[in-house]
């Protein structure tokens, strides 16, 4: 058998008319051959009536919060009405279907209620009902531990639901159907002339993931990476191909290959930069502020270590909790809010000269002062001021020429 797994989001399946163009493509993947494995997530989104977080708001009437335990039971099932209504959709045009909740389906998981890991899949069941002609609906986001607790696997579970199961059934590759039309170069609120791109390596999606885009969860890009399986993220309501995500960063047509230096760039908002002076003599600042963020479960990024001291950065949100505890252990932080990280990803930026004097160039003819900085081989961040966020995204996307690619569709 050739395996094929689809995923469709919550905005491909909130009417009736967006459940007809997930159908489209089902039907044209049974058509080409495949037996089918459909991955769906709850209906919509906040404020439409099955979507996840509307569930959760269920919950809100005060007192005490449900147990984890009790709250993975509701909330799994906005992606068991999701797959029912497939199901009599898919049945109503003669395709045979059956539903396997996650349970069913033997994705095996942690007891972490709430944020489960996958363990392993056992994809006897699913090959035994695709053996038997049948299109297998597995509603994401889910799974069982050993002992048959139903949990839940955070933000993002559907995608990791996916390609999870693409790796276990060695599926062709993992189709992402989502509301947009691939992995753009950016932000095309932000940039007009943002393009899509037709391919990108795994560690570049992953970084464009973590670092604002949220196309895919990036745990699921990690998990088809593992497996060597790809993914085509790819808009619902178009034929359009979408973005190819696979372990090669070259652009492949007609025995040619491009190497390109950038392929996007990203940003996150609503981040706070906190600065600690080393007291007299000391040296290690730095381990005593990280361990006492750690201790209060607040999340640090984009962190400078220097002999007189540290840099780093957290939520807005977590700004002045973070600036109490410094305070309360005898340092004097400067906290400076407001601000965004702006990053520039490319599989090609590795051992490239003058990339780092491309950005200061295009940042500084924008008069957008440079607060932080840090790069890996595959990416570099700057800290900027919040309100020139967007002036450095579109200085950034012009500067390496992103609106005009080689590699869009």
């Amino acid at each position: 058998m050739k395996i094929l797994v689809q995923k469709f989001g919550g905005s491909s399946l909130t009417t009736e008319k967006a459940r007809l163009q997930a159908i489209h493509h089902i039907e044209k993947a049974l058509a080409e051959g495949f037996a089918l494995v459909v991955v769906v997530s709850a209906m919509g989104r906040k404020g439409d009536p099955y979507a996840t977080d509307t569930l959760l708001q269920l919950l809100d009437t005060g007192g005490d919060r449900l147990p984890e335990r009790e709250t993975d039971l509701l909330l799994h099932t906005g992606e068991i009405i999701s797959a029912a209504v497939m199901s009599s959709m898919l049945q109503a045009r003669g395709i045979r279907s059956k539903v396997l909740t996650g349970g069913q389906a033997n994705i095996i998981t942690t007891d972490d209620f709430g944020n489960a890991q996958i363990v392993q899949i056992e994809p006897q069941r699913i090959m035994r009902e695709l053996q038997n002609g049948y299109l297998v609906i597995v509603p994401g986001f889910q799974g069982r531990t050993e002992d048959w607790e139903i949990t839940t696997l955070g933000r993002g579970g559907s995608d990791t639901t996916a390609t999870a199961l693409g790796v276990a059934l060695g599926a062709e590759w993992v189709d992402i159907f989502t509301d947009v039309n691939g992995i753009m170069t950016a932000d095309p609120r932000i940039v007009t002339d943002a393009q899509p791109l037709s391919t990108v390596t795994y560690t570049e999606i992953c970084n464009m993931a973590h670092l604002g885009a949220k196309v895919i969860h990036p745990r699921a890009v990690e998990v088809a990476m593992q497996g060597n399986i790809p993914i085509r993220v790819r808009s619902t309501f178009t034929d359009d191909p979408g973005t190819l995500v696979t372990h090669s960063h070259g652009f492949h047509q007609a025995g040619e290959v491009h190497d390109r230096l950038v392929m996007g760039i990203a940003h996150v908002p609503n981040i706070a930069q906190i600065k600690v002076t080393a007291k007299e003599g000391q040296y290690d600042t730095h381990l005593h502020v990280f361990k006492a963020m750690a201790m209060h479960r607040i999340s640090v990024d984009f962190i400078n270590v220097n002999p007189s001291g540290v840099a780093y950065t957290v939520h807005d949100q977590m700004a002045d909790k973070a600036s109490h505890i410094l305070a309360d252990m005898g340092y004097q932080p400067e906290v400076l809010s407001n601000c965004a990280k702006v990053s520039v990803i490319g599989a090609g930026i590795a051992g490239v000269p003058g990339v780092m004097a491309q950005i200061v160039e295009a940042l500084t003819t924008q008069d957008i002062q440079i607060l932080q900085s840090a790069d890996s081989h595959t990416t570099i961040w700057v800290l900027v001021h919040e309100a020139d966020m967007v002036k450095a995204v579109r200085s950034l996307h012009q500067q390496f020429q992103l609106h005009s690619r080689y590699d869009q569709h």
